[in-house]
């Protein structure tokens, strides 16, 4: 019954998508819709499998718009669906204009967008312009759409994206005889964006895209896209005049679609990046925010975080930043120095097989803080409290563990646990794309969708308040901010304003109870939103969080 219910709603989702046209803007009169989006980043491999292959499928990921509806979210990620050999788990693309035939096909996808419409989710799709895969057939069909040199650079062994795994960005062709350049696996070579005609296909894809529906994209590894490695692979200039070019075909194919970069750079650098004009990026993940705050939930010691959220407030007013937890990939904590990254490992990855790259950690968030309740809520709050746009990467909301025995990165990519029943409520298939979780502690049995929903003090239902308080105040998305001054070093304050509301949220990252010391100009009722308590307390439990709702006498 339940198979015929979800082949309804995509039959139903395809007829309504063929009687209707692609609205030629994103449904949202709001220049800056995207400042008060809850962005929910999944994989539809691993996310629900509707056709008992033991892939998860686009058809699947229909079926549980519900799911993601009742938990707040408002804006779907979807990691990279394209024709891949899948080496780099679809990152490494062997064609830009179809949809993988084991996900799914062109219909089942539009059925999946007009059903995200219906209950007013938004989809952007990952977009990788980098690199393609070696198997995509321009590789050996168009030389010159990719970087070669005849002679092997001085440099070959500088700037890997994926240092320790790799050890070289120049690698020899024995059936071309030159060496191409590859910013991350071997099997991805760049694209040599000074070729006019790669600039003009990277347009024609982003077009492409746009018209069948999407809302926008996340662009993969943005500084690589715009860089020209011949000169430096490890130091090369970026070639901003063709950036703005391909952002700014973006808003004229579709005014309003949104752009979320990838650009883990400095923040003095992030003005090049965000948009002016709009050309440009409107929104980019807050890589420093997020390194330093991990380092504050090992150390206690707030100062660095408070330090990058100040360094990260010199953007345009229109842009957003996105923060994160948790994502596809490693933590990168490259920015931390040696003694802060050494903290970070001993309390959260102390185990090399835990660590990746030399820079970072290859876990979910629950295991890293040892599945503590308190700790656990705490990041939670903090992140859906952060001055900018939320993003929750799935099974997040219910705490799943990680498969350390898993390559790199996979090890956080692992099928979601819907419930206790076989192989997690992911397949009925025994073959699987990979195996479920099934530790004492963070397997499918203990930790699943089901029994989380139907506990009200669960993880799960927690970040559903959560989410609905932040989308009740849109204040964190769209009004000034400021850090309180006065507070100890383990905690951090953060005062919101717009012309209705003023809201303070408060975070001690100790494992003790501190007092705090709030000082106001003028006289202030304060409502704790989660408790519903009046006035301001004196003291913040050991990894405790507070919203406060003020108000002037």
């Amino acid at each position: 019954m339940k198979k015929i219910n979800l082949n309804l709603i995509v039959i139903i989702s395809t007829l309504l998508w063929s009687c209707t046209s692609v609205p030629a803007t994103v449904d949202n009169t709001d220049p800056a819709w995207y400042k008060n989006e809850v962005i929910y980043n999944l994989e539809i491999k691993t996310f629900k499998d509707s056709d008992g292959d033991g892939l998860g499928d686009i058809r699947g990921l229909t079926g549980k718009l519900g799911y993601l509806d009742s938990l707040g979210v408002t804006m779907i990620w979807l990691a990279p669906f394209q024709p891949s050999p899948w080496q780099d788990d679809g990152y490494d693309v062997s064609d830009y204009y179809r949809v993988d035939p084991r996900l799914g096909t062109m219909n089942d996808l539009q059925a999946l967008l007009t059903a995200a419409k219906v209950r007013r989710i938004k989809v952007i799709m990952d977009l990788v312009l980098n690199h393609t895969s070696t198997s995509h057939p321009w590789f050996r069909e168009r030389k010159d759409w990719y970087l070669w040199t005849w002679k092997r650079p001085k440099d070959w062994d500088k700037g890997m994206g994926f240092p320790v795994v790799e050890k070289e960005t120049w690698r020899k062709d024995s059936t071309f005889g030159g060496y191409y350049f590859h910013r991350f696996y071997r099997f991805e070579p760049d694209l040599n964006y000074q070729n006019p005609e790669v600039v003009a296909e990277a347009k024609k894809i982003m077009s492409f895209w746009l018209q069948k529906g999407m809302n926008g994209f996340r662009l993969d590894a943005v500084p690589f896209i715009i860089d020209d490695p011949r000169e430096s692979a490890e130091h090369p200039a970026h070639d901003f005049k063709l950036f703005k070019e391909l952002t700014g075909h973006v808003a004229k194919v579709k005014p309003g679609a949104l752009l979320l970069g990838e650009a883990n750079v400095k923040p003095e650098e992030a003005g090049d990046y965000f948009a002016g004009n709009h050309r440009g990026l409107d929104m980019m993940l807050n890589f420093d925010v997020n390194e330093y705050l991990f380092y504050a939930l090992a150390s206690g010691d707030a100062k660095p975080l408070k330090k990058a959220l100040k360094a990260t407030t010199n953007k345009p007013t229109a842009d957003q930043w996105a923060h994160f937890l948790r994502n596809h990939d490693e933590i990168d904590l490259g920015k931390l120095n040696k003694k802060q990254l050494e903290k970070v490992y001993q309390k959260m990855g102390p185990d090399s097989n835990m660590q990746l790259y030399d820079r970072g950690i290859r876990r979910r968030l629950a295991p890293m803080l040892n599945n503590d309740h308190r700790r656990l809520q705490q990041a939670y709050s903090l992140l859906l409290a952060l001055p900018g746009t939320p993003i929750l990467r799935y099974g997040e909301e219910i705490g799943m563990g990680d498969d350390l025995n898993l390559q790199e990165r996979l090890s956080v990519r692992t099928p979601m646990q819907w419930d206790s029943g076989r192989q997690a409520g992911f397949t009925v298939s025994k073959k699987i794309v990979r195996p479920v979780i099934n530790d004492p502690e963070y397997g499918y049995r203990q930790v699943n969708v089901a029994r989380q929903r139907r506990d009200s003090l669960s993880l799960y239902n927690f970040i559903r308040r959560l989410i609905a308080l932040r989308k009740g105040h849109p204040v964190i998305g769209q009004g000034t901010w400021d850090l309180l001054a006065g507070d100890a070093d383990n905690v951090i304050s953060i005062l919101y304003r717009n012309n209705n509301e003023k809201l303070l949220v408060s975070f001690n990252f100790s494992e003790q109870p501190v007092k705090m010391k709030y000082h106001f100009p003028e006289k202030t009722k304060a409502v704790e939103l989660v408790s519903g308590k009046t006035g301001l307390d004196s003291e913040i439990e050991a990894f405790g969080s507070r919203w406060y709702r003020l108000d002037s006498r």
